[in-house]
């Protein structure tokens, strides 16, 4: 039986400023749409291009997604870019509607292309583990490809991301085979996706309470668990001083440096669930076993 580190109420970070957004740093904020949250990077005010967008959530989301951007931004203020952590489809839920009314490119790993220009699914999720509600649904999450792969451009080589000055992308994969997070070494801010998330998305009583828990990779959706250990391993050793997750709140500070320690040290006992589909057998791009027919 996994287990979670528990996240002291101190550790919660974060302003709400209105309409769902609540503020982690000046630049950085953030939207909660239930199950997954969105990420605003810019400083309030920026105004039309003057901003950038981290994932697109949930179907059904695009109205909600605007009026928090505008809020933050402004009226009518489109993103210079989205960049996609990664292409679930509670991650890219209204990708190809956000991308065509605000006219904007769309970044991903080179990696995790084929799920967002229409030529590949995910693999099937692993519904046995995890144990909660959110776990034994998933068969019925969309696992098909979305297409914007007329504005789809790789992140550049060098580790820099796009528009987005002072921040470099970290190839953390594992939950899925293009999975990354976002570092800012200045401020020693982590944008983790959902390489680790603080809550226990397995199950919808979590999730609807936003219990806040250091925890591995939203288990039935991830496919190499070989690689999600070693991911953890690489976020652990940047020392973040903020923590801002695909799923649940942001966190900070000194317990958030020891939980990740802790998780990438005992990551089998932690995170890793009994008898994962995907251990024995990990979907990797090398042979195409991460890649299902759409």
């Amino acid at each position: 039986m996994t287990q979670q580190i528990p996240l002291d109420a101190s550790s919660v970070i974060g302003t709400d400023t209105g309409n769902g957004v609540i503020e982690v740093r000046p630049d950085v904020a953030y939207l909660r749409l239930t199950l997954v949250n969105v990420v605003f990077i810019g400083p309030a005010g920026a105004g039309d291009r003057g901003w950038v967008m981290i994932d697109t959530g949930l179907p059904d989301t695009a109205a909600t997604i605007m009026a928090a951007a505008a809020h933050r931004f402004g009226i009518l203020a489109r993103p210079l870019a989205i960049i996609q952590t990664h292409g679930h489809f509670d991650h890219v839920g209204v990708l190809e509607e956000l991308a065509d009314h605000w006219d904007v490119p769309v970044y991903a790993h080179q990696l995790e292309h084929p799920y967002l220009d229409g030529s590949a699914a995910y693999p099937p999720p692993d519904p046995k583990i995890g144990g909660g509600l959110m776990s034994l649904a998933s068969p019925l999450y969309p696992r098909g490809p979305v297409n914007v792969g007329s504005r789809l451009q790789a992140l550049p080589a060098d580790g820099s991301v796009s528009h987005m000055d002072g921040w470099r992308w970290v190839h953390t994969p594992g939950h899925s085979v293009g999975h990354v997070s976002l570092w800012r070494q200045a401020d020693r801010m982590l944008l983790a996706a959902d390489a680790v998330i603080t809550t226990a998305q397995e199950s919808a009583y979590a999730v609807l309470t936003a219990e806040t828990e250091l925890h591995g990779p939203p288990m039935y959706f991830t496919q190499d668990w070989p690689a999600a250990r070693r991911s953890v391993e690489i976020l652990a050793q940047l020392e973040p001083e903020y923590l801002l997750t695909g799923h649940g709140m942001a966190v900070h500070g000194p317990v958030v440096r020891a939980g990740l320690r802790e998780l990438a040290r005992r990551f089998d006992q932690l995170a890793h669930p009994p008898h994962p589909h995907y251990e024995l057998h990990p979907a990797r791009a090398e042979d195409g076993s991460a890649y299902a027919s759409p």
